[in-house]
Parts: C-alpha cells; sequence; structure tokens
C-alpha cells in the first residue's frame, strides 16, 4: 500500500461496496464512486480509520453500519435553499395547481426535513396548507427521526429566514415555529399535514400519485443508470401534468425531454406532459 491509511482507492471501494452488499444487503453499487469515494474517504479521515478498521466495524457492529449509513447518504440541505427557486415555484407552479382539490406533494431524499418544511411554507402561504399533503422520504431512518421532529438550531435559522425573505413572501419565517432556548421548532399546524417514512430512491417503487415531486440535489450522488431509473420512477409515480422539480445542477436528458415540458429551464422544474 502506497497510499496514506486514512484513503481508499476506487479499486478497494469496489471491495468494499461488494463486502456492505454481502454483509448488510445494502446496495451502493449505483452511487457516483467519486462522491462515494469523497465521503468515505472523509469518514475514514474525520475517525482516523484505515480500511481495514472500517471493515472490522462494518462487520461486528450494527449500530455502526447505521451511523455509517447516515453519513455517507445525508445530503446538505437549508430551509428555502435557492430563493429564487421557491419563487418560480409560486409563480409557475402553484396557480396551475389552486383547482385542485386535493395536492400531493412528495419530497425525495428529504434528509433532516427542511426542503419539505419549505414547500409546506411556501403552500400555506398561497393558502393552500389545508387542501395539500406532504410527503417526505429517505433511506435514512435516523435523518427521518430529526425531521420528524421538526426542531433546528436557532443559529440557523435567521439564514432560512433571510431565505425566505428573498423569495417575496409577505411574512416572516418566525411566524412558523417556535423559538426556545436555541433551538427553533416547527408548528404543529405545519406537521398535521406531512408525513415522513422510509422509501429507496434505488430499489422502491411508486407508492402513490402525486401532483409535485421534488427531488434536489440527490440525482448528482447517482450514476447515470440511477439517475435514469429514478426519473422513470418520478415520471410513474406523477400525475398527468405534475410537475418535477430538480436541483440547480440536475437536468432531465435529452430522451427524457419529450415526456416532459420546461417549464423554468434555469430552476430546473418541468411538468409531466407525455
Amino acid at each position: 500500500m502506497n497510499h496514506p491509511s486514512d484513503t481508499i482507492t476506487y479499486e478497494e471501494l469496489t471491495d468494499l461496496v461488494d463486502f456492505i452488499r454481502n454483509v448488510h444487503g445494502f446496495d451502493f453499487g449505483d452511487y457516483s464512486a467519486a462522491s462515494l469515494k469523497r465521503r468515505v474517504t472523509r469518514i475514514m479521515q474525520l475517525q482516523k480509520l484505515s480500511l481495514f478498521d472500517l471493515r472490522i466495524l462494518l462487520t461486528n457492529d450494527p449500530d455502526y453500519f447505521e451511523s455509517f449509513l447516515v453519513e455517507v447518504t445525508v445530503n446538505v440541505t437549508e430551509m428555502f435553499r435557492d430563493p429564487q427557486f421557491y419563487k418560480s415555484v409560486a409563480t409557475n407552479v402553484i396557480p396551475y395547481l389552486r383547482s385542485y382539490q386535493r395536492i400531493k406533494v412528495w419530497n425525495a431524499g428529504c434528509s433532516t426535513g427542511e426542503e419539505l418544511y419549505s414547500f409546506a411554507i411556501l403552500f400555506s402561504e398561497e393558502n393552500l396548507y389545508e387542501r395539500c399533503f406532504f410527503y417526505g422520504t429517505d433511506i435514512n431512518v435516523d435523518v427521518l427521526e430529526y425531521a420528524r421532529d421538526g426542531i433546528y438550531d436557532l443559529q440557523k435559522m435567521k439564514q432560512y429566514s433571510e431565505n425566505f425573505h428573498k423569495t417575496g413572501t409577505i411574512h416572516t419565517l418566525s411566524d412558523y415555529y417556535t423559538a426556545k432556548y436555541d433551538a427553533a421548532k416547527i408548528n404543529h399546524s405545519l406537521k398535521k399535514n406531512v408525513l415522513f417514512s422510509v422509501h429507496n430512491l434505488a430499489s422502491d417503487g411508486v407508492f402513490n400519485e402525486f401532483q409535485v415531486i421534488s427531488c434536489r440535489n440527490v440525482l448528482i450522488y447517482f450514476n447515470t443508470e440511477l439517475q435514469k431509473r429514478v426519473i422513470e420512477l418520478f415520471y410513474n409515480s406523477l400525475a398527468n401534468f405534475g410537475f418535477l422539480c430538480l436541483g440547480s445542477k440536475e437536468t432531465l436528458r435529452s430522451t427524457e425531454i419529450g415526456r416532459f415540458k420546461t417549464i423554468d429551464k434555469k430552476n430546473n422544474i418541468y411538468q409531466k406532459v407525455g
């Protein structure tokens, strides 16, 4: 071995992916190799582990695998990230949905829930919350528990409030949470039409029919083949003329464009038409 003990080669990564699949039945095979390598290396460096140490822990400590899964799969998220995106949803998506009696929104890869609550607040601002139901899914049980609690660092809320203000809203974000000590708790009135549950984009299927699906900055962690399968899943999960929202670095391929109308190219909002 000519490399430090707290880094991993692509060959070793492939062996580790096979090992995890055999021992835990979880398949990282369709994850972007570069992204996975970066995250595993970071874990090894922070925890001062050699590859041998890591494999021992993954073999003998079930709790460690759960925390490893959290570290590898958790997505960086914040409330009203990219305010222009939310402004676009308010302008281009919500007016279309006003005539609907029931609106189902799926936030796929919801992580700790900030984006799903952002959607819930956005629809509240438009007086549509009572007609909506919001589903947040992730493969990661720990982050879902965090999302259900809806308790966030008060310091972070200051940044989130700035984001919210940039969407052009008339209210303030503090209308939607209660501050206590150094924490902010999302109001119960915002959580009553919200459900968080486990769903694996790599292996699970359609579970409802949605008017809006948002999956932002998740596909970038997948390889091309899995990205295609996930877009197919979203297509089959959308109602006719439903909307698909992707992240700033994610776009539909030319082969997929025929089944979607581009609503906002800059903010990656599409509508199912095919």
